[in-house]
């Protein structure tokens, strides 16, 4: 996939994430502008080594979405397109379907709200059903009615992101993909922008005239550098997930859902099939005391005081109290975390999980604590910034691309 392309760092677009944002805007761009070079880079070894490749793999519906937002608009677009590319690019996936399940009579106004919002958002084969429907859709899951969402699938994301670059570089084979290559710093010069990185102790420079920068946990930092004036602070929060044993996998047979909290920013923990056969329970969500820690107690001083030397994290923490206690709760405790679990599958034991793997979403969370829960996506002279792309950017990856490539057309092109 790597291609050195123009060596004298002379680029028309740079593309900074090589996340599946990043990936699918490239292809989008690409395909937009053909005659384009353009350059990918990101700091990993590999594409999608962080968001994207270790979120739950779940195509996701657009259930959840204000009718008409960024969200809901793309993540309903971007569903449709990004199976048709799987089916094209041989990438795994399977539209197997979810329940969203109500556990107790208390949660069924939210049940018949969320049906609503999937209703205006033209969301196909969605249907409310009753407990019987339930048992025979999960027969190990317990609950008093339920959503079944049709649409909903599974997909490997990090498969999807490396087809999506491959098929940008098939258009224009003097494009480029480097990896392991950290952008340090960016901005204006002339008519155009310059980008500075290293590499193995090396730095380069390159010039393009336009930079969309897709950055993820690094999104307001890049942003800044590039001038633009962001008063939000992308905030870390890791997920933990635990697995199925082989004995126990019978018991999900593809997505299990709670109804959703609506005084709680995260969708709650639920049963995902991967594309592997593997069963995954999770996501809690934690606050990180490192952007791109991955592990219970890793810590960055940098990440840890910018993060808790601004207000809008407090004002989150003080907002989501209880709930940030018990997801902590959990995060060191099996038991709970089970617990937790089996108000969906009460069967489950503490035989039937172990500890599976984590993953870090970024946040873009305002003064106020609010966790910013649209897209966002700002534009400048000569740059795009995807400044939060949180859950379901992944689905709406291509959709988003889209997005990027009007905005590039109507602003760089007129």
């Amino acid at each position: 996939m790597h291609n050195d392309g123009f060596l004298n760092g002379q680029y028309d677009v740079v593309v900074v994430g090589g996340g599946i944002v990043g990936a699918a805007t490239f292809y989008k761009l690409q395909k937009r502008f053909p005659e384009r070079r353009m350059l990918l880079i990101d700091k990993m070894p590999r594409l999608a080594d962080h968001q994207t490749g270790n979120n739950s793999g779940v195509i996701h519906s657009g259930l959840y979405y204000k009718p008409g937002s960024l969200k809901a608009t793309n993540c309903v677009q971007g569903r449709r397109e990004l199976v048709q590319f799987c089916k094209e690019h041989d990438v795994p996936h399977d539209v197997c379907g979810k329940v969203v399940v109500a556990t107790d009579e208390s949660e069924l106004p939210m049940l018949e709200k969320i049906h609503g919002i999937g209703q205006q958002n033209e969301i196909e084969n969605l249907e409310r059903i009753d407990a019987d429907q339930l048992r025979e859709i999960e027969p190990h899951c317990k609950g008093v009615a339920a959503l079944w969402v049709g649409c909903t699938g599974i997909v490997d994301f990090r498969n999807a992101t490396e087809k999506m670059a491959a098929a940008a570089l098939a258009i224009q084979p003097n494009s480029a993909i480097r990896l392991g290559e950290e952008v340090v710093d960016l901005g204006p010069e002339g008519d155009g922008s310059v980008i500075r990185t290293t590499v193995a102790g090396e730095a380069r420079t390159y010039h393009a005239d336009k930079v969309v920068v897709c950055a993820g946990l690094q999104a307001d930092r890049l942003a800044r550098k590039d001038g633009v004036a962001l008063k939000e602070r992308v905030v870390g929060f890791r997920g933990d997930y635990y697995e199925l044993e082989d004995h126990a996998k019978h018991k999900v047979r593809n997505l299990i859902y709670p109804v959703p909290n609506p005084d709680f920013p995260f969708l709650g923990v639920h049963f995902t099939r991967l594309t592997d056969g593997e069963i995954e329970c999770g996501p809690n969500a934690v606050f990180t005391f490192k952007r791109e820690g991955y592990g219970k107690t890793d810590f960055d001083l940098r990440d840890t005081m910018e993060a808790l030397g601004y207000g809008g994290t407090w004002k989150l923490f003080f907002n989501n109290m209880a709930f940030g206690i018990n997801e902590y709760r959990r995060a060191f405790s099996k038991r709970l975390f089970l617990k937790t679990l089996q108000r969906l599958v009460p069967s489950l034991t503490m035989d039937d999980i172990r500890p599976g793997r984590s993953g870090v979403r970024a946040l873009l969370l305002s003064q106020d604590g609010d966790t910013r829960d649209d897209f966002r996506i700002e534009t400048t002279d000569r740059s795009i910034h995807i400044l939060n792309a949180p859950s379901p950017a992944a689905t709406a990856s291509l959709a988003i691309g889209d997005y990027v490539a009007d905005r590039f057309q109507e602003r760089f092109t007129a």
